[in-house]
């Protein structure tokens, strides 16, 4: 176990960064951020700033020289950096699983070989690749196969010229891959840790609804269904032949006839999983500390369901106001079991996480009643639901 006082360090700087150094912080840790932006939510908070590129090899010596574990909190940091620290300390999670979700081609065929569903899909290198593509894979989607995120990098189509001028035009020819839509009727994810030794807990399955490719709200109630079971097991196979170690988010298609279809990983703390915060005895950004120091996982119990709603910086500029207008976080405060989570960023950016809030209650109908009354005070685009 490596004991609080001691340093850890991170890869990346974002929101998902701040909050681990929060966590970390509290149980007496401090941080050392490796993030080439000068300003960024996790390098404000942090008691270190190495400010250089991921790969920089004099800095990797740096956080070898102080931080006894590291971690990273997105997925496209060098995995060849994680490798190389890896030789010195302990790194969670490692390279291999970084390089798995890197590369949606090589994660869907990871967890197919695991015996998991996917959507059907093909690799698309080249034009080529596209010659004798089968007619169940429209309409789809083609998603570049690396640094897409929250919508980025992905294009529906619906006939095969469609899908030969996006892979062309808008995905400028890099590698993809074309996945057919499922018909789902819901979007669900889980949330988990797993230990050094293998201990891996679940947190409660959590209902996702997107807003152009951005997650807008999760809804948590504590209820379980042999769906979610599904989920959560697959979920652990997941983990399990990654021989991963720390946070892992895994998210799911729902199909009516109650398949589970997984849709992408993300080998770190998820969107999806900030309900844990106010909601759940331990938080995911804890649990994540846990993990990577060797104390023993914390609970995952779900102490009031939750609602979850993410905060864009489309909030500031209502009704695409030019002038920004800072939001009434008074009157969202003044409700009841509300929790405000805002990450310091000091741009508001159309489409740019800026923040979230969690709505918790015992009576989850009253939560969903709740978070619609700020859904109505911040103008967001999408209502919570039962």
């Amino acid at each position: 176990m490596i004991a609080p006082g001691q340093w850890l360090g991170l890869l990346g700087g974002g929101q998902l960064g701040r909050m681990f150094c929060h966590a970390a912080q509290a149980l007496g840790y401090r941080v050392m951020v490796l993030d080439p932006e000068v300003e960024g939510p996790a390098a404000s908070v942090a008691d270190q700033h190495i400010c250089v590129a991921y790969d920089d090899m004099q800095a990797l010596d740096t956080l070898l020289d102080q931080c006894h574990a590291i971690t990273t909190e997105f997925e496209n940091v060098p995995a060849q950096s994680l490798a190389i620290l890896a030789r010195r300390a302990h790194v969670a999670p490692g390279a291999r699983a970084v390089e798995i979700a890197q590369d949606r081609v090589v994660e869907k065929a990871f967890i197919q070989s695991l015996g998991v569903h996917v959507a059907p899909h093909i690799a698309v290198n080249s034009l080529q690749d596209l010659e004798h593509v089968p007619v169940k894979l429209f309409p789809g989607i083609l998603k570049a196969s690396r640094l897409g995120y929250d919508g980025k990098g992905q294009v529906r189509v619906s006939n095969l010229a469609q899908v030969q001028q996006a892979f062309t035009n808008e995905l400028g020819s890099v590698a993809a891959v074309l996945e057919g839509l499922v018909p789902f009727v819901q979007e669900i994810s889980v949330v988990l840790a797993r230990g050094r030794d293998g201990q891996c807990v679940v947190f409660p399955p959590a209902r996702n609804v997107h807003h152009h490719g951005i997650l807008a709200v999760s809804h948590v109630s504590g209820e379980t269904s042999p769906v979610y079971q599904c989920a959560v097991q697959s979920a652990k196979t997941i983990a399990e032949g990654m021989g991963y170690h720390g946070v892992l988010c895994v998210e799911f298609f729902v199909l009516a006839n109650g398949e589970v279809i997984v849709n992408e990983i993300a080998p770190r703390p998820h969107n999806s999983g900030h309900f844990t915060q106010n909601a759940c005895v331990t938080s995911q950004f804890e649990q994540q500390v846990r993990a990577m120091v060797g104390l023993p996982l914390g609970s995952t119990q779900l102490l009031a369901p939750c609602v979850m709603l993410n905060i864009l910086g489309d909030v500031w500029y209502p009704n695409g106001a030019a002038e920004r207008v800072e939001p009434d976080w008074a009157s969202v405060l003044a409700l009841p079991n509300v929790s405000l989570h805002l990450y310091g960023k000091i741009e508001a950016r159309q489409g740019r996480k800026m923040g979230h809030i969690n709505v918790v209650d015992q009576n989850f109908g009253k939560a969903v009643e709740r978070a619609n009354q700020i859904v109505d005070l911040l103008n967001l685009p999408v209502r919570a639901f039962l």
